[in-house]
């Protein structure tokens, strides 16, 4: 797969964790009854710098959860051998919780909406709001998320890569042209 633009570099990533922290603290009026929780594997890695930012803002650590949605996806009949699901909450009570669920990209909103399903399961949250760092259209599902890092029109060839330096070595979003 071929490297078709950087949309985000470092910068502009620590830029867009930082407005991201500070717009979920307005509208949450402060850390009041706030938790998060990030959607396997980037969105906990997103999740854990929105709470050292908000830490870093107000003095309060957050509770953060991890959620693997991998039982929870419509396409789950689609995946070779056996799937298997990590912990899929933990470290997060989540009744009556303003829960922000984080993950790196939206696409069709299915990862979403597998995510909110999990989270229901676990529990009945006050309420759910999404933050993504990169939101590339294409939406299958009425889902919208609350806070967004950049909005990026893409085509449905194109795949939307964030890469973290906990998981990648390099905190930058690029766009690549998948190859047939």
């Amino acid at each position: 797969m071929k490297i078709k633009a950087k949309i985000m570099d470092e910068q502009a990533v620590g830029r867009a964790i930082t407005r991201i922290s500070h717009e979920i603290l307005e509208r949450n009026k402060g850390t009041k009854d706030l938790a998060i929780i990030g959607i396997k594997t980037r969105g906990v890695t997103m999740a854990e710098r929105i709470a050292v930012k908000i830490k870093e803002i107000e003095g309060v650590e957050l509770p953060i959860g991890v959620l693997d949605i991998t039982m929870y996806r419509d396409d789950i009949d689609r995946i070779e051998g056996n799937p298997i699901a990590e912990n899929t909450i933990t470290n997060a009570d989540i009744n009556g919780k303003v829960i922000v669920l984080v993950d790196d990209v939206i696409y069709t909103g299915r990862t979403v909406r597998a995510a909110m399903d999990a989270i229901i399961d676990y529990g009945r949250p006050g309420s759910i709001l999404l933050a993504v760092l990169v939101d590339r259209g294409h939406k299958e599902l009425p889902i919208r998320p609350d806070f967004v890092g950049k909005n990026v029109p893409t085509s449905r060839a194109e795949i939307v890569d964030v890469r973290f330096v906990e998981t990648d070595g390099v905190d930058e979003v690029v766009i690549r042209e998948e190859i047939s």
